[in-house]
C-alpha cells in the first residue's frame, strides 16, 4: 500500500486534510488540493494511481474534473466523495467508470480507508484482466513478426496489429540510418503526418512517449497519440499512433502493448533486412560459381577438343603420306607394300585410339558379379610373366587370406590390373621388382600395385588422370582416364599414393558390394 499515491481533491481544506491524515496514517503517499485545476497540473507532471475528489466544487465538479483526469491517465483509479448521496450520483459515478463513492461526513477513518483500499484493488484487478487478453493477441503477433523474412511484408503485418489492436486511426512508421540519414515515412495506415511535420517533434524523443488530451503537441490534430523509439545497429525508427478528436486516451496497458511490439517489429525488421542480404550475398556467389563452372566446361572443351584434334590428326597424316608416297610410279612392289604396311598400321593406331576414347566417355552396362581379386590377379600375372622375365623383374605377392569378393565387372576389372601392371613393367626397363598386395580395410579391398622405378614427379601427380595427359612419347594418355572411370563406375577410387623405398605406387579402392 505504501507505493500508492493518492491525489485529494476537495474545496473544504479541513476535508481535504482530514482524509490527508487518515490516508497517510494508513500508509499511503497522499497530496491535497482544493483547486481542481491546480489538480489536473498535478496530474500532468506527476500522475497519481487513485484520484479522491469531491463531487460539488466551484469552476469545475469532480465529474468533469474525473473526465479530464482520465484523459491525461487512463488507468486512473477514482472514488467520488459527496455528501449528497443520492440514486442518480451513484449511476453516473458508475457510468463514468469511478471504483468507489463514500458519503461525507464519515462515520469513522476506516469507511475512508477501506473504500479506497477497495478501488485500488478493484483497479488492478481490471488492469491484470486487461494485460491477460492482450498477452495472446501479442504471442500471435510477435510469432508471425519472427516468422516472416520480407520487409515489407513485416511492416504490413506491423501496422496492421497497432491498428487492429489498439484502434488506432493512423499509424505511421518513421525511419532513419544506412544510406537515408534523413527521417522518412516508410509505411504508414490511415493518413500519418509527413516525415517533415514530426521531424523536429521525434528530435528529442528516445523513449516511448504518450500525449492524452490537453498534452497532445500542437503539430499532432489528435486527441491522443503515442510514440515509441527503436534503436537498431544500422537504423532508428518510430513508431507514432494517433486517435482522432473523439477517441478514447491511450491506457497504460495500451502504451505497453503498443512498446512491446515495437521493438519486436525493430528486431525482426533488422533480421528481415540481414536475411535479404544474405540471401542477395549467396545469389551473387551462386551465379559466380556458375560462371565459373562455365568457364571450366569451356576451357575443358577446348583442352578436350585439342587433344583428340592432336592423337587423330597425328595417325591420318602419316596415313595421308604413306599412301601418297604408295602411288609413286618409281617405287618398286616391296618399297610400295612397306609404305602400305605403315599406312595399315596408323589406321590400327588410330582405331584403338578411338575405341579407348569410347571405353572412356561410353556409360557402363555390364552387369555386376561376386569376383575373386586373386584369380583375376593370376591371371594378370599369367599374362605377364613372360615379359616380366624378359626384363628382369621380380614379382612379389602380398595377397590377403579369405579376401572378401566385391561386386565387380570381371574384364573391366582386369583390364585395369592390366594396365597398371604393364605401367609399372614399362617404368623399369633396366629390371626391377613388381608388387602387388591386397588387403581388407573395414567395408573396403583395397589393391596396390608398386614398381621400384623412378616413381612419378609431384607435379604431374595431379595431372596422370587427365584424358590424353601422358609421360610416354607413344602414350595416348587414355589408359589412366579409363582405369579411373572404370573404378569410379564401380563405387570405388583410384589414386597415387606414397610407398617408402618405393617409385610409384597405385592404389585402388574397392567397396565390398558395389550392385
Amino acid at each position: 500500500m505504501a507505493e500508492s499515491s493518492i491525489l485529494i481533491v476537495d474545496d473544504e481544506p479541513g476535508i481535504a486534510h482530514l482524509c490527508e491524515r487518515l490516508l497517510v496514517r494508513a500508509g499511503y503517499h497522499t497530496q491535497a488540493v482544493t483547486n481542481p485545476h491546480r489538480a489536473l497540473e498535478m496530474l500532468s507532471r506527476q500522475g497519481a494511481d487513485l484520484l479522491l475528489v469531491d463531487i460539488r466544487m466551484p469552476g469545475m465538479d469532480g465529474f468533469e474534473l474525473m473526465r479530464a483526469a482520465r484523459q491525461l491517465h487512463p488507468d486512473l483509479a477514482v472514488v467520488i466523495m459527496t455528501g449528497f448521496g443520492t440514486i442518480e450520483t451513484a449511476i453516473n459515478a458508475l457510468h463514468l467508470g469511478a471504483e468507489g463513492l463514500i458519503l461525507k461526513p464519515f462515520a469513522n477513518g476506516r469507511e475512508l480507508v477501506e473504500s479506497v483500499q477497495y478501488a485500488l484493488d478493484v483497479h488492478r484487478r481490471q488492469r491484470d484482466a486487461m494485460r491477460l487478453r492482450t498477452l495472446r493477441p501479442l504471442f500471435e503477433v510477435t510469432r508471425q513478426l519472427f516468422s516472416e523474412t520480407n520487409p515489407t511484408k513485416l511492416r504490413t503485418l506491423l501496422l496492421d496489429a497497432v491498428c487492429t489492436y489498439l484502434a488506432c486511426d493512423t499509424v505511421g512508421l518513421y525511419g532513419h540510418g544506412g544510406q537515408e540519414p534523413d527521417l522518412m515515412l516508410e509505411d504508414g495506415r490511415g493518413q500519418p503526418p509527413v516525415a517533415e511535420k514530426v521531424a523536429a517533434l521525434f528530435d528529442d524523443v528516445t523513449e516511448t512517449v504518450v500525449w492524452n488530451g490537453d498534452k497532445v503537441p500542437a503539430s499532432l490534430p489528435y486527441s491522443a497519440a503515442v510514440c515509441v523509439f527503436t534503436r537498431g545497429e544500422r537504423h532508428s525508427r518510430y513508431l507514432l499512433a494517433t486517435r482522432a478528436d473523439d477517441g478514447m486516451p491511450f491506457s497504460d496497458a495500451d502504451v505497453e502493448f503498443l512498446d512491446i511490439l515495437a521493438h519486436q517489429g525493430a528486431v525482426a525488421l533488422e533480421n528481415a533486412h540481414l536475411y535479404e542480404e544474405l540471401r542477395t550475398y549467396v545469389r551473387r556467389i551462386e551465379e559466380s560459381q556458375n560462371l565459373l563452372v562455365q568457364a571450366e566446361k569451356m576451357a575443358t572443351a577446348g583442352r578436350l577438343t585439342a587433344s583428340i584434334a592432336h592423337e587423330v590428326n597425328n595417325p591420318l597424316q602419316a596415313m595421308r603420306n604413306c599412301l601418297h608416297l604408295a602411288t609413286r610410279t618409281e617405287l618398286t612392289p616391296q618399297e610400295r607394300d612397306e609404305y602400305l604396311q605403315l599406312a595399315q598400321g596408323e589406321l590400327e593406331r588410330l582405331m584403338t585410339t578411338v575405341q579407348r576414347m569410347l571405353d572412356f566417355y561410353r556409360p557402363d552396362a555390364v552387369e555386376r558379379k561376386p569376383a575373386d581379386l586373386h584369380d583375376l590377379i593370376d591371371r594378370v600375372v599369367m599374362l605377364l610373366r613372360s615379359e616380366m622375365s624378359h626384363q628382369n623383374i621380380e614379382l612379389q605377392l602380398d595377397l590377403e587370406d579369405d579376401l572378401p569378393r566385391p561386386w565387380v565387372v570381371r574384364d573391366q576389372l582386369q583390364q585395369v590390373l592390366l594396365n597398371l601392371a604393364l605401367n609399372a613393367i614399362e617404368a623399369m626397363p633396366d629390371g626391377g621388382t613388381l608388387r602387388i598386395e591386397t588387403r581388407y580395410n573395414q567395408d573396403a579391398i583395397i589393391i596396390q600395385i608398386a614398381d621400384s622405378g623412378p616413381g612419378i614427379p609431384p607435379e604431374m601427380r595431379s595431372q596422370i588422370f587427365e584424358p590424353f595427359f601422358s609421360t610416354k612419347e607413344q602414350g595416348s594418355g587414355l589408359g589412366l582416364s579409363v582405369c579411373d572411370g572404370i573404378i569410379t563406375a564401380h563405387g570405388g577410387r583410384l589414386e597415387v599414393v606414397d610407398r617408402p623405398n618405393w617409385g610409384a605406387c597405385f592404389q585402388i579402392t574397392l567397396p565390398l558390394r558395389t550392385q
